[in-house]
């Protein structure tokens, strides 16, 4: 029998609170950690350099709708006693062809993306040291070897302190920036900017805010955690408020410093990852090396929380994929069973750990191939929709105990962001190169 000493399920899971507390708050730093990336931080930028503070309600709704999502995997968790990937089977074999077709191609384009968001500020630090694809697979690796050797509480412990300083580091920007709070509270009306394709421009911002797999993640880190059945209900239902509080805190900060820094003198950045290499060299020219130099401090920190949060959530998740495979009908689906820590030194958890980092570091050198990046880009923007469409068939069946099925507000949040995605997943779509694919 696996030990189960390692996440502490004999003490947390089975010695369940009176009532929520903040002492209990876990997994919900994880996914703001691992679903506030880089990519997330520049959109929210180039919105408020863009717009500068119109769109600040479209960044709330993003943070709502999100909770909405992970309260709902969470749920789903604590209510059934079973995986999502239990869930999601349950509704028939095209649940596990989808995932497995995403989870093997995702994983390798994202690998390489991930390694080299987290390169991006150590090259800027340390520009003499080594190439960014040498600094790329160094990332890559320490977070191997990281996720490899450790267990969910040392893995929660560390994504906190990184938290702590992408909270520093985002809030003192806000401040350092001067934001007009006027203007601000003005933003979160819902008025939409007189520009072209502005609607779409708005959902994105919407559907960009903190977190992609890392939402379906978000269940098997409270398993993980120890939380295992219904008593963990409302504990997991205020680290849910927590992660997206603070999730809006790091979005609503860079919006503020795009809107001030960047709206208000008409610069502009480039898109992805190397716009907040752009930014550091404006706060550098504005305040001085030692702002620029602190902000590519927060920049690697919210790089590598997303690095090692898809390295430990998205692993895990791979091995309950194999498991439930595996030992159809058996116990290999159940909560109890993630948290014992037993997937955390699994064959398939450590298989998929190697997928992400040795495959995507030929990307580093060679550049994405064009077909690949294609197909990745259709099957991300594809993933959110099938989580909100599987979470209400799942919340709103006999599948879950009627206590714990949706109410009339959860079927409206998700319906939201069902919709939402689809809209983002039909235009990422249409707007994919296919006549160069063939």
């Amino acid at each position: 029998m696996a030990d189960t000493t390692d996440n502490k399920v004999t003490g947390e899971a089975n010695s369940v609170p009176r009532k929520s507390s903040w002492r209990y708050i876990g997994p919900g730093i994880v996914v703001a950690a691992t679903g506030v990336g880089a990519g997330d931080l520049v959109a929210t930028l180039i919105a408020g350099s863009n717009f500068g503070y119109t769109l600040l309600w479209a960044a709330v709704i993003g943070c709502l709708v999100k909770i909405s999502l992970a309260e709902a995997a969470g749920r789903w968790h604590l209510s059934t006693g079973s995986t999502l990937f239990e869930g999601w089977a349950s509704l028939g074999r095209w649940t596990t062809w989808f995932f497995a077709v995403y989870v093997v191609i995702w994983g390798f384009v994202y690998g390489a993306a991930a390694m080299s968001s987290s390169a991006l500020p150590l090259q800027a630090l340390f520009p003499d040291v080594m190439d960014l694809e040498w600094w790329a697979i160094a990332c890559g690796l320490v977070g191997l070897v990281f996720v490899w050797f450790n267990k969910y509480a040392v893995f929660e412990k560390v994504m906190t302190v990184l938290v702590g300083v992408m909270f520093v580091v985002t809030v003192y920007l806000a401040i350092r920036v001067t934001p007009n709070l006027p203007d601000a509270f003005a933003g979160l009306l819902p008025v939409l900017p007189d520009e072209k394709d502005s609607i779409l421009n708005t959902l994105g911002l919407i559907g960009g805010v903190g977190g992609t797999i890392t939402l379906a993640a978000y269940g098997y880190w409270v398993n993980a955690k120890g939380w295992t059945n219904t008593g963990w209900m409302k504990v997991m239902r205020l680290d849910n408020r927590v992660a997206y509080i603070t999730t809006g805190i790091f979005v609503v900060a860079m919006l503020f410093v795009g809107a001030e820094l960047l709206h208000s003198a008409d610069v502009a950045i480039a898109s992805g990852d190397k716009g907040l290499i752009q930014l550091s060299d404006i706060l550098e020219e504005e305040y001085g090396s030692a702002t620029a130099k602190f902000f590519l401090i927060g920049f690697f920190a919210t790089s590598f929380t997303s690095l090692i949060g898809v390295w430990h959530g998205v692993s895990l998740m791979f091995a309950d994929f194999v498991a439930r495979y595996r030992d159809r009908g058996g116990a290999a689906g159940s909560g109890q069973e993630v948290a014992t820590g037993s997937r955390e030194r699994s064959w398939p958890f450590r298989a998929y750990l190697l997928w992400l980092t040795f495959p995507p570091m030929v990307l580093l050198f060679q550049g994405q191939p064009f077909r690949l990046v294609i197909i990745y880009g259709v099957l991300g923007a594809a993933f959110l929709p099938f989580l909100a469409g599987t979470l209400m068939w799942l919340l709103n069946t006999s599948r879950t105990p009627r206590e714990w099925r949706n109410g009339p507000l959860s079927n409206a949040m998700l319906a939201i962001a069902g919709l939402l995605f689809l809209v983002l997943c039909v235009k990422q779509i249409w707007d994919q190169p296919w006549s160069e694919f063939f």
